[in-house]
């Protein structure tokens, strides 16, 4: 009894230590063939693996077979007899003895159940939740089982104790009462397996109670080391962040001044032919080329200041905030004086974006209901009247007497209509039919503006501006947007048109495509890319601006914007270079001359120009700008409540008006009864114009009320212009002709 109590497994003995049976050897017979039969082998239970060898001695150099126990099957046959199959091969197996074989098959399906556990766990850590809460709930689910299975067990073991030491006493009370030795043997046997029954059980919870406690342990340890490694992970996202605005603020800080990098080896490399240190060499456009912007020295500022003080006839300082020429600045602190400078701040309401786009993808955004969560609180006419916010540009414009340099601010204006969207990310609210939006500014910077939707399917606006500084605006603008499943694409139609007083010169260009990335995942960014052709069409005289699309992996400054301005005669005068957001420079071409090959076999034209002077620079924004939708100080004005304002007006749309008070709930449920309304009116117009039709009878589509249709007399473009009668109209207070739409 004794031997068999030994050779019993247990958790104790120093053969066979259960939680770490993936150590294992001995000595058993493989079956080979029929011929050579059960050939003695050296097996080693290693990591889940079953290996043997010859000898010992090949353990060293020769596995002649390996069998994982992950998912192989372990069967128990006859006397000293088991089989193990997995992945198609098979191992017939015999041991010494039935204690040899016993501790045999405990090791591997211990083994097997380790492997099974080193599986999952490696399947499970390959998964990236954003939550470890999640994973300790489900390591804690598990080692609950766990211990819900080892009571279970002990149970079971409880009433296995029970009933085996009934039966070893019925067994007593047997040979007592019989004395055959024969019987007598039989009863030993039969009570010697009994007891080695119940040894086994008691191994068997006491293997499972201290996998348990592994199991906590180990779990304790892959939580520590799955924390640490987020956190490692998040820092070198941080890292990598942080690295790429280093690296484009170097670009940056490296084009606006190179000289304190490359000032030596240019003072070496130079040639003593050079007569003009001022010059700068750029290549031409077709190239698509990087514009360096060199920072004058001291001595060739005072060299120039007598001459060449500025390169506009209007007077443009390097340090435009101080144009003494220039009342913006003192207009500027009078809007701020004068104009509220802050609005409520945004509520953090939360929204899946993708369970509304998601079956949106091609179509056109005007004709997809959004709730207020991603708009701003803005009108599109708005934002177009947003255009104004650098209207000092055009009065210095107004100011020059060369087309030329006109030429040059009137591309700097063109820019500056984007710098406030560079996180303006919100959808503007899409006007009503017949909706209005006035901006007086007459006492400040000297413009009226009058804006007017003039058509709903699909979406145009009418803009006009006068101002008393020699210069009026007008634009007739469609809005085509598609979704596309990671971005937003937004493409204005239409021309927009600027006319000077006094040299009657006549400008006409177009806008660029806006792009909204990362609609689903990441963080929302926009990006302005395409061309602007500004012609003058009075003097033909061009500018093609390049906006260069963003990419993590160029090595230009991001939102690069590039130009050339020629004469009718093809001539390059001026180079412009800036960004989008920040500035715009232009640089006077002295000469010009053809290069070495470009990409594609052409040639380049190298452009040499003098020093570059600062066209716009971009005001700050506001303090709390993010809390307020990013609006510019303009902007924070522009839903302000004014009196005598049409009933029409943007200002007075109440879901409009309701989200910038913070109140999205309610405006969700106005900017519902709104369009509910325009359905309504949409159909009763189409209903008309059936019966009319019907009788035979001329139809008469939907018309302005501040706007005609007309045909431009330089462009030969039809497209809605002012008519007149909107200020008139606001002295008397006589909005008799505007239709209810609020």
């Amino acid at each position: 009894m004794n031997e068999l109590v030994k050779s019993l497994p247990s958790p104790t003995l120093p053969g066979l230590n259960l939680p770490c049976l993936d150590a294992y050897k001995g000595w058993l017979f493989k079956w080979t063939n029929y011929l050579k039969g059960y050939q003695r082998r050296w097996f080693v239970l290693s990591n889940g693996l079953l290996s043997y060898y010859r000898t010992q001695a090949e353990m060293a150099h020769t596995c002649r077979g390996t069998i994982p126990l992950a998912k192989a099957l372990i069967e128990v046959g006859d006397t000293c007899h088991f089989v193990l199959t997995s992945g198609g091969r098979t191992y017939h197996l015999k041991a010494t003895s039935e204690g040899e074989c016993q501790r045999w098959v405990t090791a591997l399906q211990q083994a097997k159940v380790n492997a099974t556990l080193l599986v999952h766990h490696s399947d499970d850590s390959g998964d990236e939740t954003p939550v470890p809460q999640e994973d300790r709930s489900l390591t804690q689910g598990a080692l609950q089982s766990l211990a819900t299975k080892l009571e279970d067990l002990s149970t079971c073991n409880e009433l296995i104790g029970k009933h085996g030491a009934a039966l070893q006493r019925s067994l007593s009370e047997l040979e007592d009462l019989r004395g055959a030795t024969e019987g007598t043997d039989k009863v030993k046997a039969i009570n010697e397996r009994a007891t080695l029954f119940r040894i086994t059980s008691n191994a068997m919870i006491n293997a499972c109670r201290d996998f348990l406690d592994v199991a906590e342990s180990h779990s304790r340890r892959w939580q520590k080391a799955l924390h640490y490694e987020r956190e490692q992970r998040h820092h070198l996202e941080e890292t990598i962040e942080q690295l790429a605005k280093q690296h484009n603020s170097l670009e940056r800080a490296w084009r606006e001044n190179p000289t304190s990098y490359t000032g030596t080896e240019r003072c070496q490399e130079g040639d003593a032919s050079d007569e003009n240190e001022e010059v700068e060499f750029f290549d031409a456009m077709e190239d698509a080329p990087s514009f360096i912007t060199v920072t004058a020295t001291g001595n060739i500022q005072h060299k120039r200041s007598g001459s060449n003080q500025s390169m506009m006839s209007g007077g443009v300082p390097n340090d435009w905030t101080h144009n003494e020429s220039d009342t913006s600045g003192t207009n500027q602190m009078q809007l701020r004086r004068t104009r509220r400078s802050r609005i409520p701040d945004k509520p953090n309401y939360s929204l899946n974006l993708w369970s509304i786009m998601k079956n949106c993808i091609g179509k056109d955004l005007s004709r997809i209901p959004m709730p207020v969560n991603f708009n701003e609180p803005l009108s599109m006419l708005q934002r177009l009247t947003e255009d104004l916010e650098y209207s000092e540009l055009l009065d210095r414009a107004a100011r020059c007497d060369s087309s030329l340099e006109q030429m040059c601010l009137v591309a700097a204006f063109s820019v500056s209509s984007y710098s406030t969207t560079v996180h303006r990310t919100a959808k503007p609210f899409n006007p009503l039919l017949g909706e209005t939006y006035e901006l007086d500014r007459l006492e400040e910077y000297g413009y009226r503006s009058i804006s007017e939707q003039v058509s709903h399917h699909p979406p145009a606006a009418a803009h006009h501006v006068a101002s008393e500084r020699g210069w009026t605006l007008w634009q007739h603008i469609t809005i085509d947007s598609k979704f596309r499943g990671k971005y937003i694409s937004v493409m204005p139609l239409g021309n927009i048109h600027l006319q000077f007083h006094s040299s009657g010169n006549h400008y006409v260009w177009s806008k660029v495509t806006s792009t909204v990335h990362n609609i689903i995942v990441g963080k929302l960014w926009i990006d302005q890319s395409g061309d602007i052709d500004i012609v003058n069409t009075t003097t033909k005289d061009t500018c093609r601006l390049k906006f260069s699309p963003y990419s993590y992996f160029s090595r230009e400054v991001p939102r690069k914007v590039t130009g050339v301005v020629e004469d009718g005669e093809g001539t390059a005068h001026y180079i412009l270079s800036g960004t989008w957001d920040d500035k715009m420079e232009s640089a006077k071409i002295v000469e010009s001359s053809r290069g070495c090959g470009g990409s594609e076999g052409k040639q380049k034209t190298i452009y040499q120009t003098l020093q570059p002077k600062l066209l716009w620079k971009k005001y700050p924004l506001p303090d709390n700008a993010e809390n307020m939708h990013y609006f510019s100080t303009l902007a924070l004005t522009l839903n302000e409540p004014e009196e005598g304002v049409a009933p029409t007006d943007s200002r007075l749309r109440p879901d409009q008006r309701l989200m910038e008070a913070g109140l999205w709930d309610e405006a969700n449920i106005e900017k519902q009864r709104l369009e509910d309304r325009q359905r309504l009116e949409r159909k009763r117009r189409e209903a008309q114009a059936n019966q009319a039709l019907e009788e035979g009878q001329d139809v008469e589509g939907y018309q302005p009320v501040w706007f005609e249709k007309r045909t431009d007399e330089n462009t030969g473009e039809a497209s809605f212009m002012y008519r007149g009668g909107y200020w008139e109209a606001k002295e008397r207070q006589d909005w008799s002709h505007c239709p209810e739409i609020f």
